[in-house]
């Protein structure tokens, strides 16, 4: 995986790059004190993970991952633990808090990692359908036929009208694997086929019987 970092202090990116010299599936391209020049950087690079300071001056590290049109993924590190909650809702893979430890940092390597490896099988799978891990068995489940998806405490729920299939997939996990252009992810805990929606308005969307709220920080989703 290709990674840069951005952190407007140079010791905590020597930190990280002292951390990832240890990971093998890493290899740190850039680092950054300027986000504005990493913002110019990622308009002509490929990157597959960024780690990112929340607290910068001019522009926050939430501000920079909302203003990318394709983000990367991304996994914030911070002195600062009142934004954990919304770097998750907004995908994050991780939410480092300084100082972390080798084996702190390696752990949010490896979901990083996990999750490259299912944005790879993305590419390979049929597109008409996914076999999902469902207990000990692959459950064949199409794609058009999911209504929504649910994160409910350790499960994910995929809810298929007539039954509904749990797996220990993360939400954000199977986010990855489904066509963007026909599933939106409306709140940390829901995802809806665009197809499947019956109406909405600011604050939820009908799907088939069931009102799915639309997140805080998910009011500015094209939903159609």
């Amino acid at each position: 995986m290709i990674a840069i970092a951005i952190d407007d202090e140079p010791v905590a990116l020597q930190v990280i790059e002292h951390h990832i010299a240890k990971v093998p599936f890493i290899e740190l391209k850039s680092t950054f004190t300027d986000a504005f020049m990493a913002i110019d950087y990622l308009q002509k690079e490929q990157v597959d993970l960024i780690f990112l300071d929340i607290k910068m001056p001019d522009i926050s590290g939430i501000e920079f991952l909302r203003s990318l049109n394709t983000s990367p993924m991304v996994i914030f590190t911070t002195a600062y633990s009142e934004h954990a909650l919304l770097s998750f809702e907004l995908d994050a893979i991780d939410y480092l808090l300084k100082p972390f430890s080798m084996s702190r940092f390696l752990k949010a390597c490896n979901k990083a990692s996990e999750l490259y490896s299912l944005r790879a099988k993305k590419l390979q799978h049929n597109k008409d359908y996914l076999f999902i891990k469902d207990g000990y068995e692959h459950v064949k489940v199409e794609i058009d036929r999911i209504l929504y998806i649910e994160a409910s405490g350790n499960y994910t729920q995929i809810h298929l009208g007539d039954k509904c299939v749990s797996s220990r997939i993360t939400i954000s996990e199977l986010l990855e694997l489904l066509p963007k252009n026909e599933f939106v992810r409306c709140h940390r805990a829901f995802i809806v086929a665009r197809s499947k929606m019956i109406k909405f308005d600011k604050t939820q969307i009908w799907v088939a019987d069931r009102v799915i709220p639309i997140g805080t920080t998910y009011t500015e989703l094209k939903l159609y």
